[in-house]
């Protein structure tokens, strides 16, 4: 397709150099460039990205419209206005194409919540017997008690654990590294897991330092995680959908419940902007009504 290529690549290292994105990251905001590029080829609108216009871009939201849900079509949108504002930004263009294309509105869809009780049956049913089983309750223990990404799991190493000091350094989004507290509950079943089943695995070279491997000796997928805790929701008939994210909000939502102040869980869980943080606010009018209740001077 007429010079998309070239303009796509430049965008890329863009992305990955000058922003620090991940390779997740990137992959996803090239994946609407494509998707447009793609319309643009079934159509036979050859035209390049320095001059697409308004129209063709409208024509193609109304396209995708039909089979998009709005929350899709509002991330493909965003991903095109960052590309078109770096095309302007890099003087390829003078205006966007995207500044009077509307984006779906939509409403935040909020994670299911495991309560505590809900979080003890999932890991009460890990099969113990095995060595995996002792992997995998260290896994959801610490995805739970300090909030990691399943990127920000499978990617720790046995240099980031700082037991006596406290804490473990996460390396999360952009490779922004954090200090993460960690409690000795689940030291305690890490320590298991290193001392008494992966010293006694065969490593592959490279990830010697990896803190949760296969059976093969290699690091985790972010899917095989995925997996894991899916089995484990079928094997308790757990109704709600959940996901390695689920234990990262419900991390958030607990220690909101309990009183911890947002600007702290910010830091915890590697947020950016307190503003994204705020997204762990869903609180029941019961426990508002308490707060108000029992901090309010006029109650």
């Amino acid at each position: 397709m007429k010079n998309w290529d070239k303009y796509i690549n430049d965008y890329k290292s863009y992305l990955r150099i000058e922003r620090g994105l991940s390779a997740n990251s990137v992959a996803n905001y090239l994946f609407d460039i494509k998707r447009l590029v793609q319309y643009l080829t079934e159509f036979n609108i050859e035209v390049s990205p320095l001059q697409v216009s308004e129209d063709v871009i409208q024509q193609f939201v109304y396209h995708i419209a039909a089979e998009l849900n709005p929350r899709s079509r509002a991330r493909v949108i965003s991903g095109l206005k960052s590309f078109f504002n770096y095309l302007v930004f890099e003087d390829y263009r003078k205006t966007s194409p995207m500044e009077l294309i509307e984006v779906p509105k939509i409403g935040r869809k909020l994670p299911d919540t495991l309560s505590t009780q809900e979080i003890d049956n999932l890991i009460a049913a890990i099969d113990l017997s095995t060595n995996e089983g002792e992997r995998n309750r260290a896994m959801l223990e610490l995805l739970y008690s300090c909030g990691l990404r399943v990127s920000e799991l499978v990617t720790l190493k046995l240099s980031d654990l700082f037991f006596e000091e406290g804490f473990i350094k996460v390396t999360g989004k952009g490779s922004k590294q954090r200090f993460v507290p960690i409690g000795a509950f689940t030291q305690k079943y890490i320590n298991i897991y290193k001392d008494e089943v992966r010293v006694f695995q065969p490593v592959q070279k490279g990830s010697e330092d990896t803190l949760f491997l296969n059976r093969r000796g290699r690091g985790l997928t972010r899917a095989m995680v995925f997996t894991i805790i899916k089995d484990l929701a079928k094997k308790i008939n757990l109704s709600k959908n959940i996901s390695p994210h689920t234990f990262r909000h419900s991390f958030a939502t607990h220690l909101l419940e309990n009183g911890a102040d947002l600007r702290s869980i910010q830091m915890m869980l590697g947020h950016e902007s307190i503003t994204t943080t705020e997204i762990y606010m869903h609180l029941d009018r019961k426990f508002l009504d308490n707060v108000l209740n029992t901090y309010h001077p006029r109650r």
